[in-house]
């Protein structure tokens, strides 16, 4: 008998690690996408128990899997009534009872891009991406983008369907639109961690699982330097955490705690960076790496590589023209060559109405106005920027610096 915390722990390992890999290869046996989460759970909930009497399996993903597929063959033969069920029962039948020794990663990949398929609304992506790849409940997907959980269970269920009904291929993309689709997954990551990331609550767990699937990917498509430009961004971000709030009041970069940093991370994603721009195929993620990168190397504030950090978003506006891109610009512009020359760009900015309703916009130009020592126009733009924040520690700090003036 093996100690029940010690099987607790090994199959909470098995979860996070092959939950994605049994359930991506029972759809692809099948094409059942209810079918293969079902039995998964089963075989997790059988390991408890097996586990607990037998021992941990050495291969503990390979026991996952043919546990959830000889639960599918008894779903199947009990409740077989149509063409479409004699089908997924004679494949499963034909598969090897023991999976191959070597993990099948085309089965994991071909899910993610399925999960990703643009034909499905963008919500509808990240849900089924963290239910089926990351194994989450429909409740802790509900809580975590604060939705009824009925509500996200119809969004699954319609996802679901319309793989089905738009007949949505199981597969990697063809060469010719592997670039376009690769996009669209990354940002599906990168959401899944911004969730997280800009909260201090339980969807913080978004983070963890944003930076777990990018892992993954990374691992699957090993030629890919977006996929480890978009983890390094991650881990640069995710390692400065612990400094960027203080009671509960944002702290912005400058004045955060650089020792509380996790110097880790920050090693593994200037490593991951360093890889992908040696591929020499420089993409969006792997810019915004490189600007993260400058601020967690810089000692403090004084020292950050301003004049580089301003060529790095020139770079990215022209690789992902966005005026978020153009506002983040105009910040680093005046950190380098002076307050005005960074306003002019911001005003410029508000004019155009391209960030109407971003709380960020009349932030950032009431900071510089701050700084240019134009202290009542600077009131005005905290107070707009106040009534537009999106969250307590936000809208705490901007108080904070309204009070300051």
């Amino acid at each position: 008998m093996t100690a029940p915390d010690v099987v607790r722990a090994a199959v909470d390992a098995a979860y996070r690690e092959e939950w994605g890999q049994v359930v991506a290869t029972l759809i692809g046996l099948t094409g059942n996408w209810d079918l293969a989460e079902d039995c998964a759970q089963d075989a997790f909930a059988a390991a408890l128990t097996t586990w607990g009497r037998d021992g941990v399996p050495d291969r503990p993903g390979a026991w996952l899997t043919t546990a959830a597929r000889h639960r599918a063959t008894d779903r199947l033969r009990r409740d077989t009534t149509g063409a479409a069920k004699l089908r997924q029962l004679a494949v499963l039948e034909r598969a090897p009872v023991e999976p191959v020794a070597q993990e099948i990663p085309d089965e994991r990949l071909r899910l993610i891009f399925t999960c990703c398929h643009p034909a499905l609304p963008f919500p509808a992506r990240v849900a089924l991406t963290l239910r089926t790849l990351a194994g989450l409940t429909t409740g802790e997907i509900a809580r975590a983008f604060l939705t009824a959980e009925p509500t996200m269970a119809q969004r699954l269920v319609r996802a679901k369907r319309k793989i089905v009904e738009a007949g949505i291929p199981y597969r990697v993309p063809p060469a010719e639109l592997l670039p376009e689709r690769l996009t669209g997954v990354l940002a599906v990551l990168y959401l899944i961690f911004n969730e997280g990331y800009d909260e201090q609550d339980e969807r913080r767990a978004l983070a963890a699982e944003g930076i777990h699937l990018a892992r993954t990917l990374v691992r699957l498509m090993p030629a890919e330097p977006e996929a480890r430009g978009l983890l390094a961004l991650m881990l640069l971000l995710e390692a400065r955490r612990a400094s960027r709030t203080d009671g509960g009041v944002l702290v912005t970069l400058e004045n955060q705690d650089r020792s509380r940093w996790d110097r880790a991370l920050i090693a593994e994603g200037e490593a991951l960076l360093d890889e992908a721009l040696a591929m020499r195929r420089t993409g969006p993620y792997q810019v915004q790496a490189a600007i993260a990168a400058c601020h967690a190397t810089a000692p403090d504030a004084e020292t950050t590589d301003w004049p580089q950090i301003a060529a790095l978003y020139a770079e990215l506006a022209r690789l992902a023209p966005s005026p978020v891109v153009d506002l983040n610009r105009a910040v680093a512009i005046a950190m380098a060559d002076g307050v005005a020359a960074g306003l002019a760009l911001v005003d410029e900015l508000a004019g155009s109405g391209r960030l109407d309703g971003y709380y960020l916009l009349p932030a950032t130009r009431a900071d510089l106005l701050r700084r240019d020592g134009r202290l009542a126009e600077a009131a005005t733009a905290y107070e707009e920027a106040l009534e537009l924040a999106p969250t307590d520690a936000e809208r705490r700090y901007l108080k904070g610096r309204l009070s300051a003036l």
